[in-house]
């Protein structure tokens, strides 16, 4: 693990669709005295910034190539078809693809979903982005397929999106450098995985209480000497081991010896012939 106590701030992207306000938020508690610095980048751009250094992790969306980043997957997206409000599919709460092979499927450039081809009749052109093609669907030129999140990022009051059951999801993921993970990275591995402030897998722990090679004592115990020579804890109060008893014996013991008198009982213990 590298080391980024020198790092002044630390830097996370994101693509659209990824709210990392609650994380940003519990990163701002317990790590006040270490600067976020948040960077929104497109899907295509997230693996560029991550190599390059400007970004220190991100969260993508997945796939990512695992010979160069560690990942975290976090969560997978529903995907839904937007569509004009007044579109006959608004009248399902739930649809599949089935449902739109008669519909021209917008198929944006910067799409997110990963398949070859949508379902549907193809645009006579596919449209830059996202954000252009949810202009055209708002134009009636076409439907498009998108994860919920970026649905919900470009919405317009004259359009409206169902549920596509059948279709590929998008999974979101934490990603960085696998040959940068710094303390900072694990840090935001254990926000986003919800591991408490004092979570045993958390580099900010107080240090171990320290045992000692003398019979396993830790450190702040005081040891006061047994009668017999041998270490003895101290007992509790603090107080010191009492006095032998008149005859050379400790209370314990002349209470205990083979033929002596019993406690309590006031006798002398018997002299040996």
């Amino acid at each position: 693990m590298t080391d980024s106590a020198d790092s002044p701030s630390f830097r996370l992207a994101y693509v659209p669709g990824v709210t990392p306000a609650k994380w940003v938020r519990i990163w701002q508690e317990r790590l006040p005295d270490v600067p976020l610095t948040l960077l929104q980048v497109t899907a295509d751009e997230a693996a560029g910034v991550l190599r390059d250094g400007t970004a220190d992790a991100a969260f993508v969306r997945l796939p990512v190539d695992r010979t160069v980043f560690s990942a975290i997957p976090l969560y997978t997206e529903t995907t839904v078809v937007v569509v004009p409000k007044d579109h006959v599919i608004t009248t399902a709460d739930e649809i599949t693809l089935d449902d739109l092979a008669d519909e021209v499927v917008l198929h944006p450039l910067d799409d997110v979903l990963g398949w070859d081809r949508p379902p549907g009749e193809a645009a006579f052109e596919r449209p830059a982005t996202t954000a252009d093609a949810v202009e055209l669907v708002a134009a009636d030129i076409g439907v498009l397929v998108v994860p919920q999140s970026l649905a919900r990022l470009h919405h317009r009051r004259d359009l409206t999106y169902r549920t596509l059951v059948d279709a590929p999801r998008s999974g979101v993921a934490l990603a960085w450098p696998e040959d940068a993970t710094t303390d900072l990275v694990e840090d935001l591995i254990g926000i986003v995985r919800g591991r408490t402030v004092n979570s045993t897998r958390g580099r900010r722990q107080p240090p171990a209480e320290k045992t000692s090679e003398r019979g396993g004592e830790r450190k702040g115990e005081r040891r006061t000497p047994r009668t017999d020579g041998a270490p003895r804890k101290a007992a509790a109060g603090g107080g010191t081991p009492r006095k032998a008893a008149a005859g050379g014996g400790t209370r314990g013991r002349a209470g205990g010896a083979k033929g002596g008198g019993r406690r309590g009982t006031g006798g002398k213990p018997r002299r040996r012939s």
